[in-house]
């Protein structure tokens, strides 16, 4: 893929694009920083609402069990693997929670959501369908 970019001398020349430098490197930055922000803000109103560690420790890596579908084959694992790492389903069950003022759904939530913010802060994304290490923000 080229780009083209004005000289100093206001003639244009082509750059190649080269992975990892430039906007891909500020993407991936975005990317890992918003990552932080889910994790800390889901972590912070976790304890702000007085929910204990136990939970913490036994439910912040549980959205990984989804990686058992790989047992099967490659698209089974990554479908799975996907609809467990994606901010649609937590947020969902969070705006859900509050409306009906369900604490233990709202831990679940809160929980799930820092799973998913801690995997994009270590920059781990959702899989494609061909290998466990082919992800939308990079090869792991």
């Amino acid at each position: 893929m080229e780009r083209e970019k004005l000289d100093e001398d206001g003639s244009l020349k082509s750059l190649k694009r080269i992975p990892g430098r430039g906007e891909d490197c500020l993407n991936k930055i975005l990317l890992r920083t918003e990552g932080l922000v889910v994790l800390a803000s889901s972590i912070y109103f976790y304890f702000n609402l007085e929910f204990r560690w136990p939970a913490l420790v036994i439910l912040l890596l549980a959205p990984d069990l989804s990686a058992l579908g790989y047992v099967k084959n490659n698209k089974v694992g990554s479908v799975l693997y996907n609809l467990f790492h994606t901010y649609s389903v937590p947020i969902a069950i969070i705006i859900c929670s509050v409306a009906i003022h369900s604490h233990i759904s709202l831990m679940i939530g809160l929980l799930w959501a820092a799973h998913i913010g801690m995997d994009r802060m270590f920059g781990f994304g959702l899989k494609y369908p061909t290998k466990f290490q082919d992800t939308h923000l990079n090869r792991i």
